[in-house]
C-alpha cells in the first residue's frame, strides 16, 4: 500500500530493503492519518491517499483487500503471529519508513500476547516497551490500570501477577529489587564483618543486587541515600581520608546489630 501513498512529484521510488529478519519500506509523502493510532482507531479506515486513482485500481485488481484497512490489518497480522508490531518512523518530513520484523525480539512480550486477552492498542504500547521506545504518561496509565506493569514512570517492568503467569519471577525480582531495609542490613553486616569498608566496596556489594530497571547513576544515588539514612540514625559513620570514603559502625550501635 506504500504505492498509494507515494509522493511521485518528488520523483522518488518506493524502496524495499530486506534483511534476514526484517523488511523496511520507504516512500516519499506525508503520513496522512497523522499517527499510527489514528490509522488504527479510525472506524472508516484510512480514506485519504496521495494517489486515489492508483489505490482504487489496486483494489479493482485485487492487489489489496480493501481501501483503508491495510495498516490495521498489518498490525493485527503481526500480533496474531506474536511478532513485534510494525514500526513507523515519521521523524523525517514527507518521508515514511516502515519496519516489519519477522522474529521474536522479546520472549516476555510474545508470552504475554499468547497468555492474555490483549487489545491492539494495548499491544502497541507493550510493543513500544519491548523495543525500549518512549511511551507517554497516558499510555503508561493504560497498561498500569490493567496491571501489566509496575514501577514509576518511565522506569517500568512486568507486574508480579504477569510474572507469575509467565513463570518470570526471577526477572520480576531483578526489576523490582528488594526494599531498602534489605540493602541496609547487608551494609551493616558487611561493615561489622570487616570493621570499616570503602564506599566503592559498598557499591560493588549492592549494585548487582539492585533493580535492572535502574540506571547505573540511579543505583549509586540510591546507595548514597541509604548510607545517609543509616548515618542520620547514628548506626554508621563516614570517615573521609583524602579522596577515599570509609564507613564504620558507631560503637553505640553495636547492640543494634548483634544479630
Amino acid at each position: 500500500m506504500q504505492f498509494g501513498h507515494q509522493l511521485y512529484s518528488k520523483q522518488g521510488r518506493v524502496t524495499v530493503t530486506e534483511s534476514e529478519d526484517e523488511v523496511v519500506f520507504s516512500n516519499f509523502g506525508e503520513f496522512l492519518p497523522g499517527t499510527v493510532e489514528n490509522a488504527i482507531n479510525s472506524k472508516s479506515g484510512t480514506k485519504d491517499y496521495q494517489n486515489k486513482f492508483l489505490a482504487k485500481a489496486m483494489v479493482e485488481l485485487n492487489m489489496i483487500d480493501t481501501i483503508g484497512s491495510g495498516i490495521k490489518r498489518m498490525f493485527e497480522y503481526q500480533m496474531e503471529r506474536y511478532f513485534p508490531l510494525p514500526t513507523y518512523d515519521l521523524s523525517e518530513p514527507n518521508m515514511v519508513n516502515v519496519t516489519i520484523i519477522g522474529k521474536v525480539i522479546n520472549d516476555t512480550y510474545t508470552k504475554l500476547l499468547a497468555n492474555r486477552e490483549i487489545d491492539l492498542n494495548t499491544a502497541i504500547i507493550l510493543d513500544k516497551i519491548q523495543k525500549q521506545m518512549e511511551i507517554t504518561k497516558e499510555e503508561y496509565d493504560t497498561v498500569k490500570k490493567q496491571k501489566l506493569v509496575e514501577g514509576r514512570y518511565p522506569n517500568i517492568y512486568l507486574s508480579s501477577g504477569i510474572a507469575e503467569v509467565l513463570d518470570l519471577r526471577e526477572s520480576y525480582i531483578k526489576n523490582k529489587g528488594f526494599d531498602d531495609e534489605y540493602y541496609k542490613d547487608l551494609v551493616i553486616k558487611f561493615i561489622k564483618e570487616y570493621g570499616e569498608v570503602k564506599r566503592s566496596e559498598i557499591d560493588n556489594l549492592l549494585i548487582s543486587k539492585m533493580p535492572d530497571v535502574l540506571t547505573a547513576q540511579q543505583k549509586v544515588r540510591k546507595i548514597g541515600n541509604m548510607l545517609n539514612s543509616l548515618s542520620r540514625d547514628k548506626i554508621i559513620k563516614n570517615d573521609r581520608r583524602g579522596s577515599i570514603s570509609y564507613w564504620s559502625l558507631i560503637k553505640n550501635s553495636w547492640n543494634l546489630v548483634e544479630n
